[in-house]
């Protein structure tokens, strides 16, 4: 049963065409310049090919002599073939100089478009956003411990300490300078320069 399922692509009418006469159409690399009048002896071979039709063939045909890659296959010293792949006659200048010429032209216009789409598509490019660098995170000193000289330091009474008074208080290695802000009984409490309030004893307070 002969197949209805006729080929409107041109890709595929090629696909076809490099499976049915492969001496004649190349798929891939060089090609071969096809005889003049190919056309004619195509759609008679496939005059009862249901699958493709006299205009598609001729889109077909079209396209493949029109590539880049059959216009750089017609040079000096190449012979023309037919379906089959036999030689039908060397290249003429005329035809050479038309074909080099015709490659030329569309190489041109191919790169003048690709320079028209150049802005555009630069233009398009979503600009990219500078990385935000992170905030730093500022850490809040802890206000600085003053330490108060060592020197002439001796131990303080309770007879000799009132409120307000400046005094010096034995924190671990240094002196730590404060006001008194209270005196009970044994129990001195002191408002440090760092901003610290402590209860001490009489004991740990310099003069």
């Amino acid at each position: 049963m002969e197949s209805t399922d006729k080929l409107t692509d041109t890709n595929a009418i090629l696909a076809y065409l490099y499976e049915t006469f492969p001496a004649c159409f190349i798929a891939e690399g060089d090609t071969k310049p096809l005889k003049i009048g190919l056309f004619q002896d195509l759609a008679e071979r496939l005059a009862d090919d249901s699958k493709v039709s006299k205009t598609q063939l001729r889109v077909a045909l079209r396209r493949y002599t029109s590539s880049w890659r059959y216009l750089k296959g017609v040079k000096a010293g190449v012979q023309r073939v037919d379906l089959d792949g036999n030689d039908c006659g060397e290249l003429e200048q005329e035809h050479i100089d038309h074909a080099q010429s015709t490659l030329k032209e569309s190489q041109d216009k191919a790169k003048a478009k690709r320079q028209a789409q150049a802005p555009k598509a630069a233009a398009k490019k979503p600009v990219k956003k500078a990385a935000s660098k992170p905030r730093p995170v500022v850490k809040k000193e802890k206000p600085a411990v003053v330490a108060a000289p060592v020197v002439n330091l001796v131990p303080a009474k309770m007879a000799d300490l009132s409120t307000n008074q400046r005094v010096n208080v034995k924190l671990g290695a240094s002196p730590v300078a404060g006001t008194i802000t209270d005196i009970k009984k044994e129990d001195v409490h002191v408002q440090l320069d760092s901003g610290l309030s402590i209860k001490v004893r009489v004991d740990h307070i310099l003069l």
